[in-house]
């Protein structure tokens, strides 16, 4: 991915995304699980890998994406758009793993899906359609 998010994750943070995330009903849309220090994300209907992103900590405590691949076969995954996938990448580690209300995440999301498909489709149902719901844990 030629764009990556910026975010410095906190050590404990960190730790939190280490322990993933596994969807637990029909509105969750992604399974995301870690091996050594790359954090996996999967659709969880069909199981298919969207983003592998590589973590590396950081000079000072805490740790960032420092490379990051998705998925670009169409048949997988529709994204074409730099801007978007690294808002997605950001955002389902954010909200769905670590259950923050990402609200600028969020926005940027519906602003980038607008703005690619000339919709003004509602920001729930744009945000309910590419990042599901996060049960409680």
């Amino acid at each position: 991915m030629p764009e990556l998010p910026q975010r410095i994750w906190s050590d404990d943070a960190w730790k939190r995304i280490q322990l993933g995330y596994a969807s637990r009903d029909m509105d969750e849309k992604w399974d995301v699980f870690t091996e050594g220090e790359v954090v996996f994300l999967h659709r969880s209907w069909t199981g298919n890998g969207t983003f592998a992103a590589t973590f590396a900590p950081v000079d000072g405590g805490g740790w960032r994406i420092d490379s990051a691949v998705v998925e670009r076969d169409a048949e997988r995954y529709r994204g074409t758009d730099d801007a978007y996938d690294c808002v997605m990448l950001e955002l389902v580690i954010s909200a769905i793993v670590l259950g923050e209300s990402a609200t600028d995440l969020r926005t940027k999301l519906v602003e980038l899906t607008r703005r690619d498909s000339g919709s003004d489709a509602p920001a729930g149902l744009i945000q309910h359609s590419a990042l599901g719901l996060r049960s409680d844990s």
